[in-house]
């Protein structure tokens, strides 16, 4: 039996990933109107294309990007740090990838109407 860095037996792939963070949310300043088509190693599908002024492809596309950046100048490029604080409720993400978000943001696991209080 051969010993390797493989992951541990029972492991899930969402464990194992690497998922990338922000060092500041006021770093991200990527576009928030208008279409934009997404850089092919972020998205493969066979239309990366998304209408930023159409909340359900907003919402698509900031969930693309958390989850496939390589890196965190993905991020810069892509997000806005003001939309995601308010979109962040309503996101679709691995367990994963919100609690390593959340803990270098504790403002994410607020609620943004309760910071306007």
């Amino acid at each position: 039996m051969a010993s390797g860095s493989g992951a541990p037996p029972g492991s899930r792939y969402v464990d194992q990933r690497h998922f990338v963070v922000a060092a500041s949310l006021s770093d991200l300043r990527g576009p928030v109107r208008g279409v934009v088509t997404l850089d092919r190693w972020l998205d493969w599908s066979a239309d990366s294309t998304y209408d930023l002024d159409d909340a359900g492809d907003l919402q698509l596309m900031y969930q693309t990007v958390l989850n496939q950046a390589n890196s965190v100048d993905d991020l810069h490029r892509w997000l806005h740090g003001p939309t995601l604080r308010r979109l962040w409720p309503s996101l679709w993400l691995p367990a994963r990838l919100r609690a390593l978000w959340q803990a270098r943001f504790p403002e994410l696991s607020t609620p943004p109407q309760t910071l306007a209080g």
